[in-house]
């Protein structure tokens, strides 16, 4: 008898899209019942994502994706994480009289990348016009969508702050005054209105091609950019340091974007080779985990267990440890994933792993890196806080303010696979700009006011961002696509999905239905970068025992309310052309639909 899952895993043969809401879920299985691929799919559910989840995404923000394309018989990244501003210099932030960036307004703003990466995988990877996979999102925005009682909630927290300090979201997100209820049927006409005026100058056009690009052009050069650059110029607000500033983003940042496409990178695991984004993402610190955790028998641990637990926290806080002192964009430092990967440094750092829970952050010292470590380390003492930590994922012990991610999965009958972790641009991240519907992001609080360091701020630098979705091959294969929202928690809660899909033969959604847990040790990436030294979030849905053993190891442990942590969404592709999908329980939004 099979064990019970709170959802089947989907199974057929023409195509899956999973994702964090069932509203953008079906429109990416609409575009596939029309034709589309995955790539036009993920396109139109990603665009849909920005109405129906506004508080996770939107179009000021960002995105990352892992793509395998049949045609080319090849992985790849498509990097849409947009670096900062030519003005985005330390000395003018410090001016400010900031020490840390803040968690929103619009000091926290790099280039919006978001549009411009769904019209690179629409135009080089697709094959529909831009009309076809547009059309639903603007028609949710127009017509209306039923609410989630999360975004209602967020904005009737914010009403005040929004009437006070940003009118122009208050305006957007509490017409007539009054915020909407849980479930009511919510529009956004101006963000209609943006895409129907991006899609008409679009087609005066000739060719799909030409029209796509005329939509980039339209956001980043055309009256899209005109309309943030001139709310820019005047606007000065109000944000988590608790004094107004103004943007340094302007109109020639907007102009010079464009999104591209780099390799990922790579390790080898059980058979599997997993692929995520480079360094100037959290990513590799998943492959990094892989690493140290190879070296033990997972499969022999129950993987509900208090020692799988432990060996899975312990090596996190290596990798992430190690996250702090060497990532960050490698267009502006020299960040050794050869040696983080490397099976000597991996031998020497796994012998850390004891049968207690460590309480210090322990990075590994990689020869010439010494005193960038130092001076990282010096940063992280001086700066972070024990008391008030704050992660991204929109669960119930955080305030409903906070943004977080949305994620999709989708593969097609023709086995091209998409994983994509946008975000950013949340209502909640920076004002509306006017007459767009849209706000910017806040995504520039991941670096450092720190000289000299892998993610200090600097101009044309990308953040190292939390974002990181994962596509696996399975002897050289492409066969598996996951991810989650989620912050710092993205690999975590993947990690362990992963090791539990792999270790211990579970199909899909009974990996993602199993009872997750997280550590907040390390440093959080958003404002105000606090920690808290071995503290591990565990739903109760562990037995009583298992958590009682934890904490004889050492580990503090908060408990999470079961089906409570984590978002995770997944497909795969079998070798024989099965399709499969799941789509996690937790907080009743994510489906997956196929056939």
């Amino acid at each position: 008898m099979s064990a019970f899952t709170t959802r089947p895993e989907i199974l057929g043969r023409f195509g899956v899209v999973t994702s964090t809401h069932w509203i953008a879920s079906a429109v990416g299985m609409k575009i596939l019942e029309q034709g589309g691929n995955a790539f036009d799919a993920a396109v139109a559910t990603g665009l849909v994502l920005q109405v129906v989840e506004p508080h996770l995404n939107g179009p000021g923000g960002d995105m990352p994706a892992i793509i395998y394309s049949r045609a080319k018989n090849k992985v790849e990244v498509i990097c849409a994480q947009a670096p900062t501003p030519a003005g985005a210099t330390i000395e003018h932030y410090k001016a400010e009289g900031l020490d840390v960036i803040p968690g929103d307004g619009l000091l926290a703003t790099v280039i919006p990348g978001a549009w411009d990466g769904w019209m690179l995988m629409l135009r080089d990877y697709g094959r529909l016009t831009l009309r076809e996979v547009l059309e639903p999102a603007i028609y949710y925005a127009e017509q209306g969508h039923p609410v989630l009682p999360r975004v209602a909630a967020t904005i009737a927290g914010l009403a005040e702050f929004f009437r006070a300090e940003w009118p122009t979201s208050y305006a957007t997100w509490l017409p007539g005054g009054v915020a909407p209820a849980p479930w009511s049927n919510v529009t956004n006409p101006d963000l209609a209105r943006t895409w129907t005026r991006i899609l008409a100058e679009a087609e005066s056009k000739d060719g799909r091609e030409a029209q796509i690009d005329a939509a980039r052009d339209a956001f980043y050069r055309g009256f899209v950019a005109e309309k943030i650059a001139g709310y820019l110029e005047t606007a000065e607000v109000m944000d988590a340091s608790g004094k107004r500033h103004r943007a340094v983003l302007t109109a020639d940042d907007l102009a010079g974007y464009a999104a591209h496409v780099e390799e990922p990178l790579t390790y080898d695991y059980q058979g599997w080779t997993v692929a995520k984004c480079g360094p100037w993402n959290q990513g590799p610190v998943f492959l990094q985990a892989l690493a140290l955790l190879k070296g033990f028998d997972l499969g022999a641990m129950d993987p509900m267990g208090a020692d799988f637990i432990h060996h899975v926290v312990e090596a996190k806080k290596l990798a992430y440890a190690d996250r702090e002192v060497y990532y960050g964009d490698p267009n502006f430092a020299t960040v050794p994933m050869d040696v983080l990967l490397s099976d000597d440094y991996n031998d020497a750092r796994r012998k850390l792993i004891g049968t207690t829970a460590s309480m210090d952050l322990r990075p590994g010292i990689v020869p010439g890196y010494e005193d960038q470590a130092a001076r990282t380390m010096a940063l992280l003492d001086s700066l972070s806080r024990t008391d008030q930590a704050v992660y991204e994922p929109t669960m119930a012990h955080l305030s409903e303010k906070k943004g977080d991610t949305v994620h999709i999965d989708v593969i097609d009958n023709e086995g091209n696979m998409v994983s994509v972790t946008p975000s950013g641009g949340w209502l909640q991240s920076s004002p509306s700009i006017p007459g767009l519907g849209f706000c910017l992001n806040s995504r520039a609080q991941m670096f450092w006011l720190e000289p000299g360091l892998p993610t200090s701020l600097e101009p044309g630098k990308r953040p190292r961002t939390t974002l990181t979705p994962s596509l696996a091959l399975k002897d050289g294969v492409p066969q598996l696509s996951f991810g989650t929202p989620g912050g710092d928690q993205q690999d975590q809660w993947q990690l362990v999905f992963f090791l539990r899909y792999v270790h211990h033969n579970m199909n899909l959604q009974e990996a993602i239905d199993a009872p997750l847990f997280h550590s907040s040790h390390f440093p959080s990436s958003f404002f105000p970068r606090s920690r808290e030294p071995g503290m591990i979030m565990a739903e109760t849905s562990f037995p009583a025992e298992v958590l009682k053993d934890l904490r004889a190891r050492g580990h503090r442990i908060t408990e999470a309310e079961p089906w409570t942590v984590g978002r995770m969404t997944a497909a795969r592709r079998d070798p024989d052309g099965l399709l499969r999908a799941a789509a996690t329980p937790r907080l009743m939004q994510a489906y997956a639909v196929g056939r």
